[in-house]
């Protein structure tokens, strides 16, 4: 049995069966791929893959477990890999996150920025996408760190951590009705077509949450993933928008009007997540601390040592967040 067999299975399996795609993205050949699978298959004596004439058609039983034992393997080895670089150069390596537009847009350029210029020789790579992938590719190992507002908790095996609470606002075109109101009201909201994010991005299901407890139906017409596409589609009239506070910047924004929605929806907590196992260099610690200053080195590696979900979360219930 060879590391690179555990590999090729691994891609393979995470390419949709695409030997021929699995063997571009690992700068190899296709046949050499289907050898190493058939001799690992052999040698171990099942099939990881059902086939129909030269097809990969699905992941065999068997095959799902080896998989899932080769994926771990391969995740040890990058740790040791990751060990002696923070021995060897401690401020040289790889930093891969993945986010959501929100975040990416909005929260994390300052961080990114100043970390980039800490550690020019480290390179850091940002993958962009829905909450449950994001959540999917930090239990995977893809990325190091998760970062969202909903999703990771589906994954038990992702070390959480709260970093700040946010709130939403309503922007609206100048001089439209809301925009006068002396106290806004979701009864009000629900009056006039909304245009928000997807369901699952964001924080939606405080929004959904909050309508439903007073019975309210809101009229959703238009949702987006991005904020930024959502604020067009206000200032097209199609609706009125829900948005994170943060995603509205005063002075690039000053054709909306802004009405703060705090009081109308609870806060929600963005958070970071990391895979539980992973070997934490010297500045993926600097970069977190960053990121959420009250995630020191000393308060990951106690949240690190916890048992269980209910122990990580018990640290932070006198942590004041910030919000932002």
């Amino acid at each position: 049995m060879k590391l690179q067999q555990l590999r090729y299975i691994w891609e393979v399996a995470h390419h949709d069966l695409n030997v021929s795609a699995t063997a571009q993205s690992l700068y190899t050949s296709q046949p050499g791929i289907s050898k190493q699978i058939r001799l690992l298959e052999d040698e171990l004596g099942v099939e990881v893959f059902a086939r129909s004439g030269k097809h990969l058609t699905r992941v065999t039983p068997a095959g799902e477990r080896i998989i899932a034992t080769a994926g771990e393997i391969l995740r040890k080895c990058e740790s040791i890999k990751q060990i002696a670089q923070e021995f060897s150069n401690e401020k040289k390596g790889t930093l891969t996150i993945a986010t959501t537009h929100t975040q990416a847009r909005y929260a994390l350029p300052s961080v990114i920025s100043g970390f980039i210029k800490q550690y020019p020789e480290v390179a850091l790579h940002m993958h962009q996408g829905t909450p449950m992938q994001i959540a999917e590719m930090a239990a995977d190992g893809t990325v190091d760190f998760a970062i969202a507002t909903e999703a990771l908790e589906h994954f038990g095996d992702l070390v959480m951590m709260p970093c700040y609470r946010w709130n939403r606002c309503v922007i609206v075109p100048k001089g439209h009705p809301l925009a006068s109101v002396e106290k806004l009201t979701l009864e009000a909201l629900a009056e006039h077509p909304i245009v928000t994010y997807v369901f699952g991005f964001t924080g939606r299901s405080k929004l959904d949450e909050a309508f439903c407890q007073r019975n309210l139906v809101p009229k959703v017409v238009f949702t987006a993933a991005d904020a930024d596409v959502i604020k067009t589609y206000v200032r097209l009239g199609l609706g009125v928008g829900i948005v994170a506070r943060m995603a509205v910047d005063d002075r690039l924004d000053d054709d909306l009007v802004v009405l703060d929605a705090s009081e109308l929806f609870e806060p929600s907590v963005t958070r970071i997540g990391f895979r539980r196992g992973t070997f934490l260099r010297g500045f993926m610690y600097d970069f977190i601390e960053r990121f959420a200053p009250h995630l020191t080195r000393e308060t990951i590696e106690k949240v690190i040592r916890c048992q269980n979900r209910a122990e990580q979360e018990e640290i932070f219930v006198d942590v004041q967040l910030p919000t932002v």
